[in-house]
């Protein structure tokens, strides 16, 4: 067990949240996580919102043994229910629609906000960085998200209501360090969706810097048409078109998460 742990703390397990939706969660998950595998690190993406966007903008198709089945199946062999990508060094665990019901067969369950963490236990000392794409919302997926992982990576867009959406984050992200994950930490803010010609979106991002200071990364991730196209190709965008301002933005956050080490090990 203490291996298992120390396995578990060498690994970023960082978790992909906002509430909120459309403010650029799974393109953040996935594309961060191309580049991140760009770089050479090994990547896990677990897509553990229902809708499986994540898993549909990586390109997968066959989705028969998907994260629901990982964690209801007693004894699961985790190497049956991850999959290659096209990146090299980028694995994922596909989601699944059963998984919007899955706090029903863990109601009585004494360790339900652990499932995760449990399950991952065995597969974590492997990857360098195992990134997790939560639903837009607080319950149980998220929770169990956050129990799990070692940091949180917060995708921000730059529009009127973002911080009054955080700071509700914030504040369960303070109940689950005091209740489940005392080592939880907030590995930094990414700002998404930012639009030069707007005078709002600058207001927003001095805003946020103002509130929450080295917590904001440097790299912006523009409004990027090319962003919103690959997911129909299934394909990062970083694969769809390389040079695009949204590709190079998320290239960008993954040197910077590089050379700034926000590591919570």
């Amino acid at each position: 067990m203490k291996d298992a742990e120390q396995d578990i703390k060498r690994t970023r397990i960082w978790a992909v949240v906002n509430q909120k939706g459309g403010v650029g969660k799974t393109t953040t998950a996935v594309n961060l996580a191309t580049a991140m595998a760009a770089l050479e690190y090994r990547v896990l993406l677990v897509d553990f919102d229902s809708q499986g966007n994540a898993s549909t903008g990586v390109g997968i198709q066959n989705r028969e043994n998907n994260v629901y089945k990982f964690l209801v199946t007693e004894g699961a062999d985790y190497k049956e229910y991850i999959q290659k990508t096209a990146v090299p060094y980028f694995d994922i665990i596909p989601a699944h629609p059963d998984l919007s019901g899955i706090d029903f067969e863990f109601f009585n369950h004494k360790n339900k906000f652990y499932i995760l963490k449990e399950a991952l236990k065995p597969l974590a000392g492997y990857y360098d960085y195992i990134f997790i794409d939560c639903p837009p919302s607080l319950g149980f997926l998220t929770v169990n998200a956050l129990s799990a992982g070692n940091g949180i990576l917060v995708p921000l867009q730059c529009e009127f209501y973002a911080l009054e959406g955080l700071s509700q984050l914030l504040l369960t992200v303070d109940k689950i360090k005091e209740n489940l994950n005392q080592d939880l930490k907030v590995s930094g803010v990414v700002l998404t969706m930012f639009d030069q010609r707007n005078n709002l979106s600058k207001q927003v991002a001095e805003d946020v810097r103002s509130c929450l200071g080295d917590l904001v990364f440097q790299t912006i991730i523009p409004r990027n048409i090319r962003l919103s196209e690959a997911p129909s190709h299934g394909v990062p965008a970083l694969i769809y078109d390389m040079n695009c301002p949204g590709s190079q933005a998320y290239l960008r956050l993954a040197k910077e998460i590089h050379q700034q080490e926000h590591v919570l090990v």
